[in-house]
């Protein structure tokens, strides 16, 4: 009798677990795009490896590419998010574009880094979503970065005044709807262009999405620097709906 109990109790928990396995809800996964059609930053292997190792640590998984036939509607679905690591130049032909717009709409996201403002110059929509458009950048030097607002996990670790080595954009067209999370002090370092007003991190809800960028990632020394990594991962939180402003 003790026998079969035990064997009806096994039989009840495998289906208990059996259920719990089929609900229990798949990973989120995000999609880093790496295509260039300009200028090729060195830092693209490492920041793939870093975002890949990011996932592992943080439980979400991670693809990547630089075949722009990836955006089509039945693949884009799979994806919390997209990354723009570094683009350059026009990336995207105009169904790709359709594709990727229709996948905002319906809840998805964006997230650029660093050069992932020097792309789609044709592409009005694409600046809207992400939030301004290169202009140019100095030479590589040392800066202060003023965190503005520290309730995002992309800020929330980092101090007030974060100084760091890095290539520094100015930008045109900014989208004054964005909510911006650090500045750049012009004073700090030479060859500034935006003034007191110069944006380097922001994010936004988007006709229906969300969008993430960070200026910051250009040097490959970045992706070993576990504070900037941890503004990455912030960032990514945000992008795939871990993370909701408060209303």
């Amino acid at each position: 009798m003790k026998t079969f109990t035990a064997f009806i109790t096994l039989l009840l928990l495998a289906g208990t677990m059996s259920v719990q396995a089929k609900h229990k809800p798949k990973p989120k996964r995000v999609l880093v795009f790496s295509k260039t059609m300009g200028f090729r930053h060195d830092c693209i292997p490492a920041a793939k490896i870093a975002i890949i190792e990011l996932g592992k640590e943080n439980g979400f998984g991670v693809d990547t590419t630089e075949d722009a036939s990836a955006f089509t509607p039945s693949n884009l679905k799979k994806y919390a998010a997209v990354i723009f690591s570094c683009t350059t130049g026009d990336v995207l032909d105009s169904t790709q574009q359709v594709a990727f717009q229709d996948y905002i709409h319906k809840g998805g996201a964006w997230m650029g880094i660093h050069s992932a403002t020097d792309t789609e110059y044709d592409w009005p929509w694409y600046n809207k979503l992400a939030g301004a458009w290169f202009l140019s950048h100095p030479q590589q030097q040392q800066a202060t970065l003023k965190v503005v607002d520290h309730n995002h996990p992309a800020t929330k670790d980092l101090p007030d005044e974060w100084i760091r080595k890095d290539e520094w954009y100015n930008f045109k067209d900014l989208n004054p709807d964005v909510h911006v999370l650090i500045k750049i002090d012009e004073s700090s370092y030479t060859g500034g262009k935006n003034g007191d007003n110069h944006p380097m991190c922001w994010y936004h809800d988007f006709e229906g999405g969300r969008a993430f960028y960070t200026e910051m990632g250009h040097i490959k020394e970045s992706y070993q620097d576990p504070v900037y990594l941890k503004h990455l991962l912030g960032g990514i939180e945000y992008a795939i709906g871990n993370w909701k402003p408060k209303n």
